[in-house]
């Protein structure tokens, strides 16, 4: 199953406004999904597979609750949300959300959901490939918006 992931803040391949970038706030943006049947959890990674040294990660969350159908712009970067979300570490070693900074030309920018019939067993803190290892047969819908950024 698909999940459609949208943002008000910008459309499926187009540009990601400079607001949400390390040239602006670098804060994070709106993101909405609908509801998945079943789903105990939810993750989002956001990554950047156009990086020079490979894919650049640049938001681990998980443990969304199956009730949040959106995430509001600029969420906290701590490792545990009101909701029970938590966050983990980005490439830039920090916790929540690290925007888009290319060295150099467009890159592609892709936040990624999943709906999960469990909650991880991990704690707050833990990197993309811990999240992918613990996720593994436990998704049950995925789907993904993707930006583009230049600087």
């Amino acid at each position: 199953m698909d999940i459609n992931i949208s943002s008000p803040a910008f459309q499926e391949g187009t540009s990601i406004p400079s607001k949400y970038t390390c040239d602006g706030d670098d804060v994070s943006p709106p993101l909405s999904w609908e509801s998945v049947p079943e789903a105990r959890s939810f993750v989002l990674i956001c990554d950047d597979p156009d990086a020079p040294m490979g894919t650049w990660v640049h938001w681990v969350l998980y443990n969304l609750p199956p009730e949040e159908l959106s995430l509001d712009e600029n969420i906290p970067p701590k490792k545990k949300l009101e909701n029970g979300a938590l966050q983990g570490i980005n490439d830039f070693r920090r916790i929540g959300y690290g925007g888009p900074c290319p060295p150099s030309g467009e890159h592609r920018y892709f936040f990624k959901l999943y709906a999960l019939d469990s909650m991880l067993e991990l704690e707050a803190g833990a990197t993309k490939a811990q999240v992918m290892i613990a996720l593994e047969g436990h998704v049950r819908a995925q789907g993904h918006l993707m930006g583009r950024y230049r600087r």
